[in-house]
């Protein structure tokens, strides 16, 4: 089981980053289970419709109904978690922790401040990788 930010989900299927791909493959594949929230898709919806990333969607020949679409196939919707006893110093992050937290399972992130608690987050049993990292 795996937690994705947001910004692993644009890398995914937005921009088609070559570091991704294997993970790409993977979900598709169902050999790993992505668990997130609505909260999280609310999020990704949100962030599609920003200046710097509709004309990526453009470029790329996607439109944010594609990529939405994605999601839906791939992620497997849990209810929103409990707060996790630490506390993210980005609030947008938090949900991701929490989720991850409640599942005991890797969180997939390049987020600086969530990547500065990685330490803590292993201590209770939640492992935090970034891109290229992905050993599952």
């Amino acid at each position: 089981m795996i937690v994705l930010d947001t910004n692993i989900v644009l890398d995914l299927f937005v921009f088609n980053d070559p570091a991704s791909q294997p993970l790409k493959q993977a979900l598709q594949g169902g050999q790993v289970r992505w668990l997130a929230t609505q909260a999280m898709r609310d999020e990704l919806e949100r962030v599609l419709a920003y200046p710097k990333i509709v004309p990526r969607l453009a470029f790329y020949q996607l439109t944010a109904a594609d990529v939405l679409q994605q999601f839906d196939r791939l992620a497997r919707l849990e209810p929103a978690a409990p707060k996790a006893p630490l506390s993210c110093s980005d609030a947008d992050d938090q949900k991701f922790i929490d989720l991850a937290l409640a599942h005991q399972t890797v969180l997939l992130s390049k987020d600086r401040a969530v990547l500065r608690m990685k330490k803590r987050l292993a201590a209770m049993g939640v492992r935090v990788q970034s891109p290229g990292k992905t050993n599952m």
